[in-house]
């Protein structure tokens, strides 16, 4: 059978996981032939290189950059991503068209030495690749070091198992995916960690003008996840955030109105400054960046620089 569709991806198993969800989900809507949808993997600069922090090489981009130029290129008609992992600005001729239900957003504790963060002795090694987890954890537990600590899931597993770090966090979003929820020590209160920016939501970017797909799609759109996604993004957009910067963000519906929270830090934890606001679901965006507006009026002009 011909191809109607091809989704790019990365190759890690979650991203092949994500890609899949998709293809189901457009075989389920449109009653497709599962064989006309294409996944195409695209290898990206940010799983190619593991031993540097992301704010080291670029940041957010790296995961989503060799995608674009196949997207633009034609090579693929859609791509999936996780959605905190897709800059606050896409490239010219690049939109994402449609947003999926959301996952659970938290993060996961993983240990073989404590069942939670405050359970973990002092002076223990928390690896994360995530400097909004490296802030959050310093923030509420001084005592602790943090280092960096990447890979995809199977990877970072595979170093706690070998001892290279005490704990670490993944998202619960992912392992959910992977059919590995069972893993986690302990799932971690958004009141205790506020998530990343769009944690746990998976969006689908398209070309600009390209209506085929858009209408194939636009059964998959989940109008509550993408106001919720909106709200984060727009508080990300104002902060000019980055893998650089630790940003948390969380928007939820509650009785027909937005709540939003978001924080952010300094990378050693030594100060927080957090935000909240409620409103209407026709207002996400804008709360999102009017709460951003607050808390860099109280955190000062040089606290991201």
């Amino acid at each position: 059978m011909a191809t109607r569709l091809k989704i790019g991806t990365r190759g890690s198993p979650l991203a092949l996981a994500q890609a899949h969800e998709t293809r189901d989900r457009l075989v389920a809507a449109h009653q497709m032939d599962p064989d006309a949808i294409e996944i195409a993997i695209i290898k990206v600069m940010g799983d190619q290189v593991q031993d540097r922090a992301l704010a080291e090489i670029g940041g957010k981009g790296l995961f989503t950059k060799e995608i674009d130029e196949a997207l633009l290129d034609g090579r693929i008609d859609v791509a999936v991503h996780s959605m905190k992992d897709v800059p606050t600005v896409l490239p010219d001729g690049i939109e994402i068209i449609a947003t999926l239900p959301r996952e659970d957003v938290r993060d996961a504790f993983l240990s073989e030495k404590a069942a939670s963060l405050g359970e973990l002795p002092a002076g223990s090694l928390v690896g994360t690749a995530s400097l909004r987890r490296q802030a959050q954890v310093l923030f509420r537990r001084p005592d602790l070091r943090v280092e960096t600590f990447r890979g995809n899931v199977q990877t970072r597993l595979r170093k706690l198992g070998e001892g290279e770090a005490d704990a670490t966090f993944l998202a619960m979003a992912g392992l959910s995916r992977l059919g590995m929820a069972d893993v986690a020590q302990s799932v971690v209160a958004v009141e205790d960690m506020l998530p990343a920016v769009a944690q746990g939501a998976n969006g689908i970017a398209g070309r600009s003008g390209d209506a085929e797909a858009r209408a194939l799609l636009a059964a998959l759109d989940d109008a509550p996840t993408g106001v919720r996604v909106a709200a984060e993004r727009a508080f990300l957009t104002r902060l000019d955030g980055s893998c650089r910067t630790p940003i948390a963000g969380l928007a939820e519906l509650v009785d027909g109105e937005i709540w939003f929270r978001g924080e952010i830090l300094k990378p050693d934890g030594s100060e927080r400054h957090a935000v909240e606001r409620r409103g209407a679901v026709g207002s996400a965006a804008a709360m999102g960046d009017d709460a951003a507006k607050e808390v860099l009026a109280a955190a000062g002009s040089d606290f991201l620089a």
